[in-house]
């Protein structure tokens, strides 16, 4: 099939899938005689995990990672589940930030309430400190 229907069959757009021929997370696709791009159910199932993990927060690294314990028919479930378990960690931290980050910034906001139309601005005053 061509890369337009697997895009479509994939959910990942054409220029996601040459982006992700070119960091080696799907092979790179046969040719047609006319040089045009042919892929096989295999490579659109390929670019659904792909997809997927990505949806799931996954960086590259961690999506080459499990896509080879996914072709892997001897790795363990724990192998699986360790990387998931870091990647839930990782987002754990990225969650505190932004509360953290949602935090600081409804504090001035709220300090910034009933000031009209004064120069004096908490929040621009705020980000000039270091």
């Amino acid at each position: 099939m061509n890369i337009g229907k697997a895009a479509e069959r994939s959910g990942v757009s054409a220029k996601m899938i040459r982006y992700y021929e070119s960091v080696d997370l799907l092979p790179a696709a046969d040719r047609t005689g006319n040089g045009y791009r042919s892929y096989t159910e295999e490579d659109v199932a390929r670019l659904s995990f792909v997809r997927r993990s990505r949806d799931l927060g996954f960086s590259i690294e961690r999506i080459r990672e499990l896509l080879g314990l996914w072709g892997d028919q001897h790795r363990s479930n724990g192998e699986v589940r360790s990387l998931a378990r870091e990647h839930v960690t990782e987002l754990e931290g990225q969650a505190a930030k932004l509360q953290a980050m949602i935090q600081t910034l409804r504090h001035l906001m709220h300090s910034c309430e009933g000031a009209g139309e004064r120069a004096l601005c908490p929040i621009l005053e705020n980000l000039g400190h270091n």
